[in-house]
């Protein structure tokens, strides 16, 4: 057994756990990362970048298919080996060199194999070839280990071998049908791509419709999409039964009809990757998410952080690498014995994850939101004022495309007189994304954001109207 001895240890090499060890480094402390698959992780592999390869080919052929001039041209269908191919050189075909080259290059340590905590501040770290590493932090162990797709317990389902989003967004071979499981942000997209591959996909849906914590419209312009695309929609219905036989695998659900697929993809939720990691050895349950306040600091200790989806405070890679810089930052201040709020430059603590996060689903058309919808702004208590537009209307959407489909809303807090949530539905709407994430972050006033002129014609314009709508500023 080797013995090492480090400030800081950083399980779980994701984007997550990267920026933890990477922040924590250039603030002076030795760090370790510790890694039981690829450096980079889920995000680089199996999840953001390999999802995003699959859905575009199919996104752009159509709209050049909307665009006169454009679809002319277009003589030919998608060319799916193409975009697998185009898939595989975005995930390096899954290797991970670059990335150990820039965690080495960061002035960081890797351990690679599968850590577990064996008191306090100790892991033990076992490698494939069963070589054991003794780890010992002095300072902290920040656990970046991030989540998994849960497989809810539904007779037969884990015997027919289903799908996970790690399955769907790295398969070579496209199946003729597939059923999906689930209405949410991973089933969606990975209906859009696979319907855009010619596959056969049918939605299982126990909800009313998609997308349930975001705006209604987005669910209905989504959902308005899918069936455009072929996708057959079930809403209201649970999987109550699975089974495979020789052409595939079939789903009873609960008002008693049967879907029938070649595969299955199980898209309902995560668990956080706690199970086995030996969290019992320090006072936690195993198998449970890990509460944190906004340094990241675990409940009830001094030392244990953790970072990104295993916190569930916000399950996605842009807000868990936001968390990585904070978590960062104060472990070297603390370490060091500095204030947290010393620190000249970058993140402090983490705060714009309880209301102003920013999410897109890559749909077609896509759906960006940030901060709060209407309902959930309404239940907050909060006094507001909805302004809705059809982006469609905007001047750029006709110089965009012949057939803009889109919609924008705007979520004003008339006791502050600023913006507190934004959604837009459209082609390409995530880069409206950010102006919106600093107007809300920033708590830019209403009358100030007259003076930010958009461009036209651009759909950004869809700021202008959004004031025109809530009216003349009065100074």
């Amino acid at each position: 057994m080797t013995a090492r001895e480090y400030d800081l240890i950083v399980i779980g090499a994701g984007a997550v756990g990267e920026n933890v060890a990477d922040r924590a480094a250039q603030g002076g402390l030795s760090t370790v990362i510790v890694e039981a698959e690829l450096v980079g992780g889920e995000c680089s592999y199996w999840a953001c970048m390999p999802s995003k390869a699959l859905l575009r080919s199919a996104a752009s052929l159509r709209a050049a298919r909307d665009l006169d001039g454009a679809k002319q041209a277009v003589t030919g269908r998608l060319d799916v080996a193409g975009v697998l191919r185009r898939r595989d050189a975005i995930t390096h075909d899954w290797n991970d060199d670059s990335q150990v080259s820039w965690v080495e290059g960061a002035g960081i340590d890797l351990v690679r194999g599968h850590a577990r905590f064996t008191g306090p501040k100790e892991v033990v770290v076992e490698a494939p070839d069963g070589t054991v590493t003794h780890l010992t932090a002095t300072h902290a162990v920040a656990v970046c280990t991030g989540s998994a797709a849960l497989l809810p317990d539904i007779p037969g389902l884990r015997d027919i071998e289903p799908w996970t989003s790690r399955d769907a967004t790295s398969a070579h071979d496209i199946p003729r049908s597939l059923a999906i499981i689930g209405g949410g942000v991973v089933a969606c997209e990975m209906a859009t791509a696979y319907a855009g591959f010619g596959t056969e996909v049918t939605m299982v849906v126990r909800g009313a419709g998609l997308l349930d914590a975001m705006e209604p419209f987005a669910s209905d312009l989504v959902r308005s999409s899918l069936e455009g695309l072929g996708v057959d929609l079930r809403f209201g219905v649970e999987t109550t039964e699975a089974r495979r036989d020789d052409g595939g695998a079939e789903l009873v659900l609960s008002d008693g009809s049967i879907v029938s697929a070649e595969q299955v993809l199980v898209a309902v939720g995560r668990v956080p990757h706690t199970l086995d990691l030996g969290v019992e050895m320090i006072g936690l349950e195993a198998g449970r998410w890990l509460d944190v306040d906004d340094t990241m600091l675990v409940t009830g200790t001094d030392w244990l952080y953790a970072v990104g989806d295993v916190n569930h405070r916000v399950l996605l890679t842009h807000q868990g690498k936001y968390q990585a810089r904070a978590a960062g930052d104060v472990i070297a201040a603390r370490a060091l014995g500095r204030r947290v709020d010393d620190r000249p430059w970058g993140v402090h603590v983490a705060t714009a994850d309880h209301d102003a996060v920013p999410q897109v689903t890559f749909t077609d058309p896509e759906v960006a939101s940030v901060g709060l919808t209407e309902a959930a702004a309404r239940k907050a208590g909060r006094r507001i004022r909805v302004l809705d537009y059809d982006l469609s209307w905007v001047a750029g959407a006709s110089a965009y495309a012949d057939h803009y489909t889109g919609q924008a809303r705007a979520i004003v807090d008339e006791d502050r007189g600023v913006l507190i949530g934004a959604t837009f539905v459209g082609p390409e709407v995530a880069e409206l994304l950010h102006s919106a994430t600093i107007a809300i972050v920033g708590e830019v006033p209403i009358e100030r954001l007259w003076h930010a002129v958009p461009p036209y014609p651009t759909v950004s314009e869809v700021w202008l109207r959004f004031l025109e709508a809530y009216g003349r500023p009065t100074t």
